[in-house]
């Protein structure tokens, strides 16, 4: 049976409620940063659009008459003007639309990953849990004050004044008034747990999980993929 790690779990309102028993093999993973690296520049690569695009010298308009004759003239010969050493020619192995940057992520590969920069994340304390967010309404206000609260408890001061990339609030289920209350505060970002991704992690400094029992449950469901 799999060994437990304990972490604090906290309130919205900066009040302790409590622990909770993590799984070692999602949050007590070794670093292999390797296999970190191979994921996130795989993902890069299947977010990239590859929409640069130039055109040869067969696609561009003009060149259909000769510039001068051949012989007589004392300059270079030329036969079109669409060549790429002129003007408004076309282009010599330039960037291409059709290209596909596109790489293949292993499931179990991307899984593990994840599970990896949890584990580091928890080992340096940058993994905090937070029971539930409560809104009876979208209220930015409100957030910034919990996001505070959350910060001040779990003596993480820069969760509330780091500017960019501060967290990633992990939800279990989808909730319109959590995510617009958090969408004007441009340090952190709602995403529910099923979707979390090791790029979110590797540009966030903190991961804030909400309902932690049920969040990881969700985690676990991805364990199946990944060999012990």
């Amino acid at each position: 049976m799999a060994t437990k790690m304990e972490s604090k779990i906290f309130t919205q309102d900066g009040k302790e409620a409590g622990t909770i028993a993590l799984p070692e093999e999602i949050f007590g993973l070794p670093w292999n940063a390797d296999l970190v690296h191979q994921v996130a520049t795989s993902m890069m690569a299947n977010a990239r659009e590859g929409s640069a695009n130039t055109k040869t010298r067969a696609e561009v308009r003009g060149g259909g008459k000769k510039p001068w004759r051949q012989k007589g003239t004392g300059r270079a010969r030329h036969g079109s003007r669409r060549s790429p050493i002129w003007v408004g020619g076309g282009m010599t192995h330039g960037p291409r639309a059709e290209k596909n940057y596109s790489k293949k992520i292993n499931k179990k590969m991307k899984t593990k990953a994840l599970y990896t920069l949890l584990s580091a994340k928890y080992r340096d304390g940058e993994l905090i849990f937070v029971d539930s967010f409560s809104f009876d309404a979208p209220k930015t206000k409100e957030a910034r004050d919990y996001i505070s609260n959350i910060a001040k408890v779990s003596k993480h001061n820069d969760l509330a004044t780091k500017r960019k990339n501060a967290a990633v609030i992990s939800i279990p289920a989808k909730n319109a008034n959590v995510a617009k209350s958090f969408a004007n505060i441009g340090s952190v970002f709602v995403d529910e747990t099923r979707m979390l991704n090791p790029l979110e992690l590797l540009n966030t400094k903190y991961v804030v999980l909400v309902s932690p029992d049920e969040s990881i449950k969700i985690l676990e469901g991805r364990k199946k993929v990944v060999k012990k």
